[in-house]
């Protein structure tokens, strides 16, 4: 029963992927303000009807799920999906301004930026799978790596709040040097293509470049990620879908946000903010205990006291490429 409550969720998720590439969005084509909104606002408003899903499948512990020692009630594990979905919807945001940087950086054209950003996405499905795999079976073995998860929480913040994203150097990206190796750059891009023919050679065109440097990225942001979800639940089910409905949405909200990067000032400073208390809180899990209602509720405030300051703050201006 618990494999196929999984493979119907993995059902839905290529379901929704088919729905977007095959129907959706087929052909080249720039995603306008308006569409890019209303699609954001779709999946926010699916993200929190699932929650709905797992408060019942939690609650009457359908589908094989909750049947551990110590089960989570329907209330719970409904705060506990709301909690890691928006961590990872807010994190996701400073994603989506270094896939502008990338974009810009390589001249993407609009209209082929949605195939670079829905391949990217899939890797990055995997990629988060595995990680999310390997992160639950290191807690269920190793109860201390929640303090190493934490701390490296705390680093990712303070690296957050001094380094920042505007000088990327994808020509040192050591995935890039190695597809060098095998295959030359184009230097045009052949439509929607990630492949082409120069001089009766297969080469990569700047578009398949920018998806490597884009899957390249979401690693770091995953080190982040999954272990920040990892703070408020260990239940796998909970992390992955949370995962999933955050990366989803992120290509509607590159869309609805890639022009509006000035007028997002401060929200740099909420993302820190919140990287330093779930780190904070993993590192005194053992000693103080942080009710998930509470966690949610702070992080909704920091989130958005960000969104609200950077909306009364003067626009900073954007560095062109």
């Amino acid at each position: 029963m618990l494999a196929l409550t999984w493979g119907a969720f993995v059902a839905f998720v290529l379901a929704m992927l088919a729905l977007d590439l095959g129907v959706l969005n087929r052909g080249a084509r720039v995603i306008s303000l308006k569409r890019a909104l209303g699609w954001s606002v779709f999946c926010v408003l699916l993200a929190l009807a699932f929650s709905g899903v797992v408060y019942g499948l939690y609650h009457y512990r359908w589908g094989g799920l909750n049947s551990g020692p110590a089960p989570l009630s329907g209330e719970t594990a409904l705060l506990q999906f709301l909690t890691c979905w928006l961590v990872e919807q807010a994190l996701s945001l400073d994603n989506v301004f270094v896939i502008a940087l990338i974009f810009a950086y390589f001249r993407v054209p609009r209209e082929y930026q949605h195939r670079a950003l829905f391949w990217g996405i899939v890797g990055a499905l995997l990629m988060r799978a595995a990680m999310i795999v390997a992160g639950a079976a290191l807690i269920a073995r190793f109860d201390w790596i929640v303090y190493v998860f934490g701390g490296l929480l705390v680093v990712s913040a303070l690296k957050m709040l001094w380094l920042h994203d505007e000088h990327l150097e994808p020509d040192r990206n050591p995935l890039v040097r190695l597809a060098r190796c095998f295959f030359p750059v184009s230097p045009r891009f052949d439509g929607e293509r990630f492949f082409t023919r120069v001089d009766g050679r297969l080469a990569m065109t700047p578009l398949f470049v920018a998806l490597i440097v884009i899957e390249s990225s979401d690693v770091i942001f995953a080190v982040d990620s999954i272990p920040a979800v990892f703070g408020f639940t260990r239940d796998p089910f909970i992390v992955f879908t949370s995962n999933v409905f955050a990366i989803l949405n992120l290509r509607t909200l590159y869309f609805a946000l890639s022009g509006l990067l000035a007028h997002f000032r401060y929200l740099k400073h909420s993302l820190v903010v919140v990287l330093l208390f779930v780190g904070v809180k993993m590192l005194l899990e053992h000693h103080v205990h942080i009710r998930i209602d509470l966690s949610l509720a702070f992080i909704a405030v920091v989130l958005a006291a960000g969104m609200i300051a950077s909306r009364l703050a003067a626009p900073r201006p954007v560095r062109q490429s």
